[in-house]
């Protein structure tokens, strides 16, 4: 254990900064992902030593989730899909002259909620993923309901726009294959839905292309006083301030980044949607809350350690990018699961380092490159704008190696930006869009292994408490919004004994 730890602050540093620095940067690029550029870096790991490839890609994969947070907060165009609930909170920040303190709240809170996973990866990992692969499909269907319903507590002005929204990101992710039977639906004989529509041209199309079509069309707006941006830094006191915040969203991420097939995405809605259920004042979120911030980048950044969990302890991946890291190991002719601590404890210890390692790394490459990232909220958008399509169309080109998914981005761009004229939030969709595919396959492969019955869902502890957590999700949404119309009916209301028309003489 120990001469792993030594390798990876020695000979293993260069990898880690080099990777770190890499997936930051491509991170930080919307239209690029993290997956997207471990892929290619794995081939050019075949001749090194497992060691340092798996610190190499790990580094990859803490960097890029962290660079998410940079266009996402200075562009409102998330980098990383475990970014979509930054750009809630971060580029409001932004856009009222506090870029630099958005960044710096936002990398501590990475730096928080990965070292708290990786205090989990290090200590608990071996007793966690035993808890975490005895999830059956009901039990991770209840989780994706009560993510599914937390859509209602996220989504700013109406209800019903949120539930359309979700509604429709729902419907966009049935084409393709049938999860059980297999068959083909909704294809309507068209050969290239037969996998459905693929996450990153839709994503790229409704966030980022969106946006790009939005802000072509709007003058441009003054940019923030550069006095103020100037003055934000990271700041120890926020540590104390925010302390429970750090916590609980740390602790989710780290939790839902264990569960195989769930994600950072998830976690990091479970950790906003509770931050605001616990706020004193959760009319701030949406408008640029600092614990909205902290929330999101806490618990993706932890349920990016946390999904090494089942990878070194049980060979599952827990997301996309750890499915790559489990080629890798497969490549370099180690045995992932059960057997790695007995067979190769060295590199099970280095997986833990390297994620500790790239933390450190991560923190301390985006404290030097706050100022200058900051910077960019001054640049004009006409000279970024032409850049970010080209790197959205080289990201979904590069998905199949097709145009028909440049085509599917370039369409939902055009539904995101009749979204965005119609005052539908996009929020609502891509969320249920990613999630409705779990949840479908985890109940209809609940009702085969129960024979057709839904009583497990309430019988059984887990789904029962989840299931109660989704309906009194639903329950504070809508008295939130009946609180709320009553507000603006009372405001509306002229002062008892003022005659209409006269409230204001």
């Amino acid at each position: 254990m120990l001469d792993a730890y030594a390798h990876v602050f020695t000979g293993g540093l260069p990898w880690i900064l080099l990777g770190t620095a890499t997936g930051i940067f491509v991170g930080s690029i919307p239209g690029l992902s993290g997956a997207m550029v471990i892929s290619l870096a794995l081939p050019m790991t075949y001749f090194m030593s497992g060691s340092d490839a798996l610190l190499l890609l790990v580094s990859m994969y803490v960097g890029a989730t962290t660079g998410g947070l940079v266009s996402a907060t200075l562009m409102r165009m998330p980098g990383t899909e475990a970014a979509i609930m930054t750009t809630l909170d971060g580029y409001p920040m932004a856009a009222r002259g506090e870029p630099g303190r958005a960044l710096g709240i936002g990398v501590l809170a990475s730096f928080i909620g990965g070292m708290l996973a990786w205090v989990i990866l290090a200590l608990l990992s071996p007793p966690l993923s035993v808890v975490a692969v005895r999830f059956g499909p009901y039990e991770i269907f209840a989780m994706t309901v009560v993510a599914l319903s937390l859509i209602a507590a996220i989504s700013r002005g109406s209800l019903l726009a949120g539930l359309m929204a979700a509604g429709l990101g729902a419907l966009v992710s049935l084409p393709g294959i049938d999860p059980i039977s297999g068959t083909l639906r909704l294809t309507f004989g068209f050969s290239g839905l037969d996998t459905g529509f693929a996450l990153l041209p839709v994503l790229l199309g409704t966030l980022v292309v969106a946006q790009v079509f939005v802000d072509c069309r709007t003058p441009s707006a003054p940019p923030p006083p550069r006095g103020e941006a100037a003055r934000v830094a990271m700041h120890i006191r926020d540590v104390t301030r925010y302390a429970w915040s750090y916590v609980r969203a740390s602790v989710i991420g780290a939790w839902i980044g264990i569960l195989p097939g769930v994600g950072g995405t998830t976690a990091s809605i479970a950790a906003y949607s509770v931050e605001k259920a616990m706020a004193k004042g959760p009319e701030r979120f949406g408008r640029g809350a600092e614990e909205g911030v902290i929330a999101s980048e806490a618990a993706n950044n932890a349920g990016t350690v946390g999904a090494l969990v089942p990878l070194i302890t049980l060979g599952i991946p827990g997301s996309v990018i750890t499915a790559v890291l489990l080629g890798a190991m497969v490549i370099h002719n180690l045995n992932p699961g059960p057997l790695l601590f007995a067979e190769n404890p060295g590199i099970a210890h280095t997986v833990i380092g390297g994620a500790l390692a790239a933390n450190l790394a991560m923190l301390l490459i985006m404290w030097l490159a706050t100022p200058l990232l900051a910077r960019l909220m001054y640049v004009r958008k006409a000279w970024l704008l032409p850049g970010i399509v080209i790197f959205c169309v080289i990201g979904a080109f590069s998905v199949s190696n097709r145009w028909l998914d440049v085509g599917v981005m370039l369409a939902f761009a055009a539904l995101g930006y009749l979204m965005h004229r119609a005052r539908i939030p996009t929020g609502p969709f891509i969320i249920a869009y990613i999630l409705t595919p779990m949840a479908e396959q985890n109940l209809r492969s609940g009702l085969v292994v129960y024979d057709g019955s839904f009583l497990p869902l309430l019988t059984r502890p887990v789904p029962a408490l989840f299931l109660l957590i989704a309906l009194g999700s639903i329950i504070w949404a809508l008295a939130g919004e009946l609180r709320s119309r009553r507000a603006q009916r009372a405001a509306i209301q002229p002062p008892p004994g003022t005659a209409p028309g006269h409230e204001n003489r």
